[in-house]
């Protein structure tokens, strides 16, 4: 793909950091628009009740106040879940029941957001509560309904092989339950929207992951026209996921903004973003893994429950996806898995970096160290035999994921060598004989992950040369900071040789792009990029035959050169890119077949299926037996992506990725209490870790192509997450597995690590 002397796989600076770093750079909530408008809305600060009246008489007569909202003032229709239930229909702007804290009753619209805020509190509503329903289990007993017409609880299921005996032959069953916590996706921009109405049209500017997406919902929710609505997200503050989602705020604000006639701002603080913006996580899963004495796996058998929160969005179908991912990288002859999504009177869940494949490689990475100690095996010698090996592949899984390469041993053999791993074990040995107080854990983990899944594997890219010189692309993903533009741009550049500062980027605008699925499960470059490359593969054959016409030279003696294009070996027989787009758009001078599109083609890329990266950590942590106190003091990382277009974009993925994957496994988690009262409002009781508290990760890579696009790439933006979490948490239990210990809950805080060492030691 590449040629000589070519950009692609070298570290290049990123193109937006000048603009992010002097801060020109436009978010939604930096817009002001003439005659704007602030809404604060006024949410439930009980888990679960019936409503009651809403007074509104003295927030309507504040300073500032516009407007004040119910349920029965916007005629606005009900959401259905994302399941796809009739009965689980959130009504925007509460109607009867509210199912959360945080769950919206009232919307009150001022001039200045702090009056709207101020006028939001003096709204006076009626509660008669209800039993919240918290746990998991309780849920599923279905004793309190958050649906009475539903009649249960369970919002999805999911089962494989459920008449499998899967530990049938096993030497050694290993048990664990396995919790993965809920936790918060805090991305540095809050949610924010502005709603811009003329006449019957509407100008939406969200702070979204895929404006596409936000249009196919927002469109028919006001009763609109779609193509009367535009969709534009721009500058994006960070996504991880929960920007993902649709939200009912975005409803309300517009449907606002074209009854007011004037533009409306919603802007989320970081309290509220922590109680509306969609969770992620929230699993507990009971495995049980069999094996032979000498490793060897005989089945795996699982049962999943699955936490929705109030109502169902997208999390509620992602157990499908750690029911896909459940074998992970291994030669699994059985499985048996079950997981059900229950509802709960907490914020709704939905996707967060990983999205249920976390939550697969949590689950048998965890299983397979209480395996190894059960059967006296090193971790990494039980995983090593296990493995799927390399010319098995393309191979589909038991469960139905469709590999397409991998080289997993490879992997893993490199990031023991880069730990020093029998270093590493050795030291172990020492400290355990000298009793020392602060004792090592080793944690190690191997994973495979589905990147463009649910059939987002297509993607809408084009490419034009315009009459200046320059070059133009539209992609129909969205970047919240990955670095697109850089590595698109790198695309264009490497194959008309137009440098990359002339290289214009658009996106996430339904104006201008007709059409896009954004961001999510690590797709941009394998999708969008690849598209690109196509896009930009067929301007340039235009180009070519343009050129070999004007220059009267064979096709195949054209060539890049500076600036344009030009006879092989005859720099002086030359046109800049600037001449052949002008000349392209002249019927005079351009041949039929170069079209009345000039030099822009644009295309659906396909790349047939998803595609399967994978890797191998080791974490190593410190661990004061007296105290619990746990430090993490290394973590490598090999993790392969496929072909690497940009190493400083990929090595900045993984760093980012394990940070938050060691952050779950160590520090962050959303509590509530018996009655559905968050106890994690804001970062005074949300414990995120800063870079401080982290060490100076070890990341490289091995490459395995993946044949499913020209690129031969796969994704990176999850990956660190994926692996990371599992490793550091083996490594904590690894840590004081020689006091009797064999089992944490994560997060493993000093206080839980404290009480197994204690409970481990007791008689």
């Amino acid at each position: 793909m590449a040629r000589s002397g070519s950009i692609l796989g070298n570290a290049v600076l990123r193109k937006e950091d000048p603009g992010l770093l002097t801060g020109v750079n436009q978010y939604v909530d930096d817009m002001k628009v003439q005659g704007m408008v602030h809404v604060a809305f006024v949410r439930s600060t009980v888990a679960h009740a019936r409503l009651g009246d809403i007074d509104t008489t003295e927030a309507a007569a504040m300073p500032g106040v516009v407007g004040v909202y119910t349920a029965d003032d916007l005629g606005l229709t009900d959401n259905v879940g994302f399941a796809g239930a009739p009965e689980h229909k959130r009504p925007p702007l509460a109607r009867g029941k509210v199912r959360f804290v945080g769950d919206i009753i009232a919307a009150v619209v001022a001039e200045d957001r702090y009056q709207a805020t101020d006028a939001a509190e003096a709204v006076i509503v009626d509660y008669e509560p209800l039993h919240a329903v918290v746990g998991l289990e309780e849920s599923l007993a279905g004793k309190t309904l958050l649906f009475e017409e539903k009649g249960t609880n369970v919002a999805f299921n999911t089962k494989f092989g459920e008449d499998t005996d899967a530990l049938e032959g096993a030497d050694v069953v290993a048990k664990a339950r396995i919790l993965s916590q809920r936790v918060a996706g805090i991305p540095m921009e809050p949610n924010t929207c502005l709603a811009v109405p003329d006449g019957d049209e509407l100008v939406f500017y969200v702070s979204s992951q895929g404006a596409h997406m936000v249009h196919g919902a927002l469109a028919p929710d006001l009763g609109i026209e779609p193509e009367k609505l535009r969709v534009i997200a721009p500058w994006v503050g960070g996504g991880f996921g929960p920007k993902l989602a649709f939200y009912v705020e975005y409803t309300i604000a517009s449907a606002i903004a074209r009854t007011l006639g004037r533009p409306v701002k919603w802007a989320e603080t970081r309290s509220e973003n922590m109680l509306s913006m969609v969770h992620g996580r929230g699993f507990i899963m009971d495995a049980e893994l069999g094996v032979k004495r000498d490793g060897t796996i005989v089945g795996l058998r699982a049962r999943v429950l699955a936490d929705g929160g109030g109502y169902p969005m997208i999390g509620t179908v992602l157990p499908m996806l750690t029911q896909l991912m459940a074998p992970a990288v291994y030669n699994v002859p059985k499985v048996d898995f079950e997981a059900t999504t229950l509802l709960t009177n907490t914020t709704p869940t939905g996707a967060y970096r990983g999205a249920g494949r976390p939550e697969a490689t949590q689950m048998i990475e965890r299983i397979m160290d209480v395996a190894a100690d059960l059967i006296d095996m090193d971790p990494a010698e039980l995983r090593r035999k296990n493995f799927l090996k390399a010319d098995q592949f393309p191979l589909t899984t038991l469960t139905g994921a469709n590999y397409d390469s991998g080289e997993y041993e490879k992997a893993l053999d490199a990031v023991l060598e880069a730990s020093g791993y029998a270093a590493l074990r050795a030291e172990q040995k020492a400290r355990r004989q000298r009793g020392e107080r602060r004792q090592l854990g080793i944690g190690v983990s191997s994973y495979v992950e589905v990147t463009a899944p649910l059939g987002l594997f297509n993607e809408y890219g084009a490419v034009e040369v315009n009459e200046d010189g320059t070059a133009t692309m539209w992609v129909g993903t969205s970047a919240h900071g990955q670095g697109h533009d850089t590595a698109f741009s790198m695309i264009v550049s490497d194959m008309l040789g137009i440098p990359m500062d002339k290289v214009n980027f658009v996106q996430a605008d339904t104006g201008q792009v007709p059409r896009g699925a954004g961001t999510a499960g690590s797709r941009s470059l394998q999708t969008a990029g690849s598209a690109v490359h196509v896009a930009s593969e067929n301007v340039l054959d235009k180009a070519s035959k343009l050129a070999a016409h004007l220059l009267e030279a064979n096709v195949e003696d054209i060539v890049t050169g500076d600036g344009g294009l030009q006879v092989a070996g005859v720099p002086a027989k030359a046109l800049s890119w600037g001449d052949l787009a002008r000349a392209a758009k002249d019927p005079s001078r351009a041949p039929a077949e170069i079209g009345a599109e000039g030099l822009r083609f644009e295309n659906d890329f396909d790349g047939g299926d998803s595609t399967y990266p994978f890797g191998s950590h080791v974490a190593v942590v410190e661990v004061d037996v007296e105290t619990g106190e746990v430090e993490l003091i290394r973590h490598v990382a090999v993790d392969d992506c496929g072909r690497i277009m940009n190493p400083m974009l990929v090595n900045g993925q993984q760093h980012g990725g394990i940070a938050q994957g060691a952050a779950q496994a160590l520090f962050e988690e959303v509590r509530y209490d018996e009655d559905g009262n968050p106890q994690t409002g804001n970062l005074m009781d949300y414990l995120m870790p800063a870079a401080s508290e982290l060490p100076s990760f070890e990341v490289s890579n091995t490459q395995t192509d993946s044949p499913r696009n020209p690129l031969g790439a796969k994704g990176i933006g999850e990956s660190g997450t994926i692996g990371s979490t599992p490793a550091v948490h083996n490594a904590v239990v690894d840590a004081v597995s020689h006091l009797g210990v064999s089992h944490i809950d994560m997060p493993c805080t000093p206080e839980k690590v404290w009480a197994a060492v204690m409970e481990a030691g007791r008689p």
